[in-house]
């Protein structure tokens, strides 16, 4: 089976939500591999109209890259498919057994086309806001490699996005909670995002550049979760709070 034919296999289990054995088991593929099935699974969805939107980071917390045994981020493409309002009602049934995270999320306002630095940053990003995202692997039990997950575009599947800010507030070291039906579920610090979530910019725009892809004005990235997914269940509040950022959130039926 080649690397197409698995995307559609993907792509396939993630239109039913219907779970599907790992991949990576019986079709042995690499890394870039995977990369390359993430591409064509993109691909499929470009085929029936949707449009990119921009981009997550997987493995920003160091302790998340030493339990898979890697050394590097890994990254997923967000589509207008997966974007969903504030406040939304979301309806689980779409998928398959999905998870949520509070994230920060950045607007690109320039077009980045190499690897830049921290210090370049604020001439390409003009705005962060807290944000959440759900995660929704396609392999049964949630359970996979790294090369399965990529290949499955990093269980990329939904996000929200809340009120955008100016990029001038230190956020290197912020409180950030997961918040359901008012009870916090998950908290932590954006110093588990590699110390400094501005840092996931970086790292992008070097995986990006590498890749040949240009991260374009007007995309958002999601910078990848301070605090462990949680497994969402129907007629939930679901809310990320962001010290000095805010707060964003939706409803599930």
């Amino acid at each position: 089976m080649n690397n197409e034919e698995i995307a559609k296999i993907l792509d396939q289990a993630a239109k039913d939500a219907t779970a599907i054995p790992q991949m990576g088991e019986k079709h042995d593929f690499s890394l870039e591999d995977a990369y390359e099935i993430q591409r064509h699974s993109i691909n499929r969805r470009l085929d029936r109209g949707e449009k990119i939107t921009g981009f997550k980071l997987g493995f920003t917390s160091r302790a998340k890259m030493e339990q898979m045994g890697v050394h590097d981020l890994i990254w997923g493409i967000l589509t207008d498919e997966m974007e969903l309002k504030p406040q939304e009602e979301v309806n689980l049934d779409r998928w398959i057994h999905p998870r949520a995270e509070p994230e920060i999320a950045f607007r690109i306002s320039k077009d980045i086309e190499e690897s830049i630095g921290l210090k370049e940053i604020h001439k390409y990003v003009d705005a962060m806001a807290p944000a959440l995202e759900i995660i929704d692997s396609r392999y049964e039990n949630f359970k996979f490699s790294l090369e399965d997950v990529v290949a499955d575009n990093c269980s990329s599947t939904g996000y929200v996005i809340g009120d955008w800010l100016d990029l001038n507030t230190e956020i290197s070291d912020l409180d950030i909670d997961l918040r359901i039906d008012t009870h916090v579920v998950q908290s932590g610090k954006t110093s588990a995002i590699l110390n400094n979530p501005l840092q996931s910019l970086v790292e992008l725009s070097r995986l990006a550049s590498k890749a040949g892809i240009i991260i374009q004005k007007g995309q958002v990235v999601l910078a990848g979760a301070a605090t462990a997914a949680v497994y969402l269940e129907k007629n939930q509040h679901v809310e990320a709070q962001v010290e000095e950022l805010g707060n964003i959130s939706f409803q599930t039926k």
